[in-house]
């Protein structure tokens, strides 16, 4: 899972181990647990792994957990899955919670230093005293409290004294500083919220601001690689590093965020999709979570692959969703078998076939992969084809079914339509058609030639199936770029879902969750683990067979 492309990334690891300034990386993947994972941070963690192996380094599953109010255990467990399942081990599991005493003890220090101070200011008014990115603030009433005064409150803000929203702590840097991040930035609140990790020990929890750069000192990190947006914060970064004493100086280095088209990545949107019902959940074959990717058939390979291919760069890049499912399609054309499903099924009734009589036929399980074998597949006087297979008036250049035109079904034999069956509203039910025995699939039948090759399944034997087919669910290619006024679930797709019940060969009867196919002529799908039961199969399909994509 080495990535040997160069990076700029790279070169500044290569340069500090050359130098002397570190012997050893580390790095870390440090989500917050107040969501589930996506392609975005996929690019992070094979970033932060793939470089760390390529050292010998290690890298730390570190969970930012320092907001209660938004965290869940159920966020811990799915993204500690998710890293496992895209094929990566951490060195050590940690959490910002099991430092809350030593960044207690830290903030302390900077009281005592007289560059931390406790303030009564709301929420509203230190942003309003925050100035903008023209104006510079101004400082708060309560910013000259004595060192005394500031220790006394910060260790009642500890005991519980206070309520939510009271009193913060606030770093004492410049109020009139150019980087708004640099204006006393809060690095306390008061929250009395219970904890998934440390119960009720604490009411006041350190900011992500603050506590990042220490939980990156604290774990002796030498690179931490975050997206660009924290660009500006590097320099508030470094202030903690210095004045808070930390004995690890780590270098924090920022890279371009990942952006897929037609795919929103905000967190708070992917929340709204869900508590809307939008979705089936997180894990919804539409989503660009990584549990949505595993359950809609993307492989841990594909997602990697793709990721590598990916340039890292210091500008945010939209990519085009089609070059993600190029690598899918490269990962499964070798590993998946080859199989006929009719998803919009139509019944043929093969006159001339004897009845009661099943013949089972050879077909090629990959015949890109010959090593896969060969699978028996049964045939009768009763089929499925595609209902999209036939046309009663057919245009030109149309090769498949029509009344008085033969064409090959796969596997199989050459079949001819001679009548057509309707409904009292004039719908077709189905087709009487003749084949013709001397031109079984293998036996080098060459007398003549037929145009259109159609798939189907055997009527008997078949195993109803239902498929799921997807468009993208956001209609506008860049979406996470739109102004926030404009609502993004005005670019929903309606039709993002499309549901058929069809069937599939008798063989495909014991698949199970995950196993993955590919239909003649439909694309590749993945055995839903959410909705298959014993006696329902359900598929996904997670690409079609073809793309205009080039690498």
């Amino acid at each position: 899972m080495e990535n040997h492309t160069s990076n700029f990334i790279k070169d500044i690891m290569i340069k500090d181990l050359e130098s002397g300034k570190h012997n050893k990386i580390i790095t870390r993947f440090p989500p917050e647990p107040n969501g589930y994972l996506h392609i975005g941070h996929a690019k992070s963690i094979v970033l932060n792994f793939s470089l760390a192996d390529e050292f010998n380094g290690e890298t730390n599953l570190r969970f930012d957990d320092t907001n209660p109010l938004k965290e869940d255990i159920e966020y811990v467990n799915s993204i500690k899955e998710d890293v496992k399942w895209l094929g990566y081990e951490w060195d050590n599991l940690c959490f910002a919670s099991d430092y809350f005493e030593e960044m207690y003890r830290r903030a302390v220090l900077l009281i005592k230093k007289g560059l931390a101070y406790v303030d009564d200011l709301s929420a509203d008014e230190i942003r309003e005293y925050r100035g903008t990115l023209t104006e510079p603030g101004k400082n708060s009433p309560y910013r000259d409290r004595t060192v005394e005064e500031n220790l006394d409150l910060f260790e009642r803000m500890r005991a519980g004294e206070f309520g939510n929203g009271e009193k913060v702590l606030r770093a004492k840097i410049d109020m009139a500083s150019p980087n708004i991040n640099l204006r006393d930035p809060v690095i306390y609140r008061i929250s009395h919220t219970t904890h998934h990790n440390t119960g009720d020990k604490w009411c006041i929890y350190p900011m992500y601001t603050f506590a990042h750069p220490l939980e990156d000192a604290i774990e002796g990190v030498t690179h931490s690689i975050c997206t660009i947006e924290f660009e500006d914060q590097r320099p508030f970064y470094n202030w903690v590093i210095e004045h808070c004493e930390m004995e690890n100086k780590p270098q924090q280095i920022e890279f371009g965020r990942l952006n897929l088209t037609n795919t929103v990545t905000s967190k708070r949107k992917l929340k709204q999709l869900v508590d809307e019902k939008i979705v089936d959940g997180w894990d919804d074959p539409r989503m660009p979570t990584i549990s949505g990717m595993r359950r809609r058939g993307f492989t841990p390979e594909s997602i990697r692959n793709f990721i590598q291919e990916t340039a890292v760069t210091k500008h945010n890049a939209t990519v085009d969703v089609q070059m993600l499912e190029h690598f899918v399609r490269e990962d499964l054309k070798l590993k998946a078998p080859r199989t006929m499903g009719v998803i919009n099924p139509l019944k043929v009734v093969i006159t001339n076939y004897p009845e009661g009589q099943i013949e089972l036929l050879d077909a090629e399980n990959n015949p890109e992969n010959p090593e896969m074998g060969v699978r028996k597949i049964p045939f009768s006087r009763e089929i499925y084809i595609e209902r999209d297979d036939f046309m009663e008036n057919p245009p030109k250049k149309y090769f498949r079914l029509f009344p008085g035109n033969e064409v090959r079904l796969k596997h199989a034999y050459f079949i001819k339509c001679e009548e057509v069956i309707k409904d009292a509203d004039g719908n077709v039910i189905e087709l009487r058609c003749t084949y013709d025995p001397e031109t079984k699939s293998g036996t080098g039948f060459t007398g003549r030639k037929v145009k259109g090759t159609i798939h189907w399944v055997e009527a008997t034997h078949a195993v109803p199936a239902e498929f799921r087919l997807y468009e993208p669910l956001i209609l506008d290619e860049s979406a996470d770029d739109q102004d926030e006024e404009k609502s993004f679930l005005d670019m929903i797709n309606p039709h993002s879902l499309e549901v058929l019940q069809g069937f599939v060969e008798p063989n495909m009867k014991e698949s199970m969750p995950h196993d993955k196919f590919q239909f003649f002529r439909h694309g590749y799908f993945n055995v839903d683990p959410k909705h298959t039961t014993v006696d329902k199969l359900v598929f996904n399909r997670i690409v079609s067979l073809k793309s205009s994509f080039k690498l």
